[in-house]
């Protein structure tokens, strides 16, 4: 069960970057060759740094699974394995305890957007400003579900892309 739910949210997670990066890079693609022909459209830099935003919102959580995060690796190969089991535990718990935390402050942010628009694509900021808040969810459910993968399913808690031998 554990694993269809981990599946399920790293699929959304890997759609929801598809889309962000795609829409990235047709921006960019419009804005060079907008330049090259001498009319590049007002909004592609816009559209550009928001699909970047959603681009990270998505692409966080992701990281933190496959261990792509900035991560200090020495003191977990100075310890024994069991040690280092538990400090992951207890890294991925405080990843996860942060980002609960902060995620009705986030809420707040995404509420001011609503009084304001993007100025050359006139977006609700909400909508970009959720951004914001996605990018918390993602590493607080990746976290948790890295946290729950040691303790139910025994895992080492090493991240997915991690070919460190203990």
């Amino acid at each position: 069960m554990l694993e269809r739910i981990n599946v399920i949210i790293q699929r959304i997670a890997q759609l929801g970057l598809f889309i962000s990066f795609a829409l990235l890079i047709g921006s960019v693609m419009v804005q060079v060759v907008g330049r090259i022909s001498g009319s590049s459209p007002v909004w592609t830099e816009e559209l550009t740094r928001y699909a970047l935003l959603f681009t990270i919102a998505f692409g966080s959580g992701l990281a933190f699974k496959t261990g792509d995060l900035v991560n200090v690796d020495i003191v977990m190969l100075a310890v024994p394995s069991p040690i280092a089991k538990l400090m992951r535990i207890f890294a991925a718990a405080a990843t996860a305890a942060v980002s609960i935390y902060l995620l009705p402050h986030a809420w707040k942010y995404v509420a001011i957007g609503k009084m304001q628009t993007s100025p050359a694509l006139g977006v609700r900021m909400d909508y970009i400003h959720l951004t914001i808040w996605l990018t918390l969810l993602g590493l607080g459910i990746f976290a948790i579900l890295r946290v729950l993968e040691i303790v139910i399913l025994k895992s080492s808690g090493k991240p997915t892309n991690q070919d460190i031998e203990d």
